[in-house]
């Protein structure tokens, strides 16, 4: 098997870097793919899922009645709640006789499925569009009920409306 020689032109490789040069300039020209982050952010697609929200009723009740369904369907067992029992004169904080006394979710096991939003018969728990934040220690990344409770619709109408308007279906 012998090899043909190289030509004159084939030697000094002029074609071949030219070549490379053309293909080096049309792309210079091209729309860029990557974007300036801060200053500019993608639009999302319809079916992503971010951090996980508890939802309240339009009287600012908690929806959630620690059914315990979103922890059973969470196949990273990342969900964790304790129920309680509502006291009289708690009917103003709570829908339900069964309340979440402790709601806690570890975003570093969640996979983000939405199966906890799909096992949810209350609407209680749903899925943002919020990126769940970058932080340092693994105990920032453990939210609790505070964090993930939607603002109050008497006290903060607009966050109340912005939270409630970014939940899909």
């Amino acid at each position: 098997m012998g090899r043909k020689p190289m030509t004159f032109w084939e030697k000094l490789y002029i074609p071949v870097i030219a070549k490379g040069m053309l293909i080096t300039f049309g792309h210079m020209f091209r729309k860029k793919a990557t974007i300036s982050y801060p200053e500019q952010t993608r639009t999302f697609s319809p079916v992503f899922r971010g951090v996980q929200i508890l939802n309240r009723d339009e009287e600012g009740r908690e929806c959630c009645t620690a059914c315990g369904l979103c922890a059973v369907a969470c196949p990273a067992e990342a969900i964790t709640m304790e129920a309680a029992e509502r006291l009289p004169g708690e009917e103003h904080l709570y829908r339900e006789e069964k309340y979440a006394a402790r709601y806690e979710i570890n975003m570093l096991r969640c996979i983000f499925c939405g199966l906890c939003e799909e096992a949810c018969p209350k609407d209680a728990v749903y899925l943002s569009e919020t990126l769940v934040p970058a932080n340092f220690n693994r105990e920032s990344f453990v939210y609790g009920k505070e964090e993930m409770l939607i603002p109050h619709p008497l006290t903060d109408p607009e966050g109340f409306a912005k939270a409630r308007g970014e939940k899909r279906g």
